[in-house]
């Protein structure tokens, strides 16, 4: 791809990436942007999931191990990306915490991560779970773009990779 044709898709996805953000706007829709935006992370799942394989009955023990271990995987994938691309996020005051412990944006973890889980879902849960999960997902997803912690083709790339690890960790986990 030349430099002006990367150029512009930067351009572009700089652009709509601004007409999504919302983070700086007082009122109930940032309120539950932010609830989402939240939600994905892995510091919330991984105790979750424990808790879920300590004291749920049989068959939610398997689903909490294996979207363990997705999770996992989720995660070392993108911190291996991350380290290569090393791009920045986009300039903003929200997330803070994940500016100063996470500096690089590309892919996103927490679009990789609710993909994936909605994904391991499908192949493993009952139907409820999986409703859940589904309309859950892309919330994750448009939040993290809508506070301003990502670019548009962060989640992008990062719904599809966890796409991609979430058939890749039921097929290890079956």
């Amino acid at each position: 791809m030349s430099s002006g044709a990367r150029q512009k898709l930067l351009e572009l996805d700089a652009y709509y990436t601004n007409r999504l953000k919302i983070a700086e706007q007082p009122g109930t829709l940032r309120s539950l942007a932010s609830f989402f935006a939240h939600s994905g992370d892995s510091w919330f799942w991984l105790p979750g999931l424990a808790l879920l394989w300590w004291l749920a009955p049989e068959p939610w023990k398997e689903l909490a191990i294996i979207m363990i271990v997705g999770v996992a995987l989720t995660a070392a994938t993108v911190f291996l990306i991350k380290l290569t691309v090393r791009r920045r996020r986009p300039a903003g005051q929200w997330g803070e915490f994940y500016r100063k412990t996470d500096p690089h944006s590309f892919p996103s973890g927490h679009a990789a991560r609710s993909a994936m889980l909605a994904v391991v879902a499908i192949g493993v849960a009952p139907p409820w779970f999986v409703l859940t999960l589904c309309l859950w997902a892309p919330l994750v997803i448009l939040a993290r773009v809508a506070m301003g912690v990502h670019y548009l083709s962060d989640v992008i790339a990062g719904a599809l990779l966890g796409v991609v690890l979430g058939i890749l960790t039921i097929f290890i986990m079956r």
